[in-house]
């Protein structure tokens, strides 16, 4: 079985995040959305507490999780639309991505949409052999997990926005103006899970 960390790694790393989180949180742009933003952070990190602490996920899982839940905090800060690599692009090259490569909104969210797939894949195939599926299967039902889910979270978004002004609609899900967004996020989790099924095969550290 793949090396875990300690149950005291772990709360201190799960303790780590939430510092983070918070820190992020001081000075924010737009406070009311962070939180928003935040509530569904918090509701993951003590769910993960739970699901490590019963199926002892490894530290590889762990790490990419790690990485995943960063990469959100950091852009959450600016509702991801906002992320302003731009801004430091123009300070440090005296260039910009629309000059580099035509790009006319913020991609940061597709980042993350990216990387979700690529994260997630390999803790969900440890999880679902947790539970007694063959390795096969597992990442079988990894890689549908991570397309469903992606499904389920833009209709989640899309619900939210229904209960919000058009302004904080845009501002939490991130739209820009793109009628094909939600298609592309899911294309790109999805991209991302078998990148990953790739990736560790490869490696040879899917559990046996």
């Amino acid at each position: 079985m793949p090396k875990s960390l300690s149950r005291s790694q772990f709360k201190i790393l799960l303790c780590s995040l939430i510092a983070i989180t918070l820190l992020s949180s001081i000075k924010a742009p737009w406070p009311e959305e962070l939180f928003l933003q935040h509530s569904l952070t918090m509701v993951f990190i003590i769910g993960w507490f739970f699901i490590q602490r019963k199926y002892q996920l490894s530290s590889s899982s762990t790490s990419l999780i790690t990485i995943f839940i960063l990469l959100h905090i950091f852009g959450a800060r600016w509702l991801y639309s906002n992320v302003p690599y731009d801004h430091w692009l123009s300070a440090c090259c005296n260039t910009n991505t629309q000059q580099l490569f035509g790009w006319t909104r913020n991609h940061y969210d597709r980042l993350v949409h990216l990387a979700y797939g690529l994260c997630f894949t390999l803790p969900l195939a440890e999880f679902f052999q947790r539970k007694g599926h063959s390795k096969q299967t597992s990442w079988h039902l990894a890689i549908l997990w991570i397309m469903a889910s992606s499904l389920f979270y833009e209709w989640f978004e899309w619900g939210v926005s229904l209960t919000l002004s058009a302004q904080d609609a845009e501002g939490y899900n991130g739209q820009q103006g793109d009628q094909w967004d939600a298609h592309k996020d899911i294309l790109l989790a999805s991209i991302g899970a078998l990148l990953s099924l790739f990736i560790w095969r490869n490696q040879g550290k899917v559990m046996r």
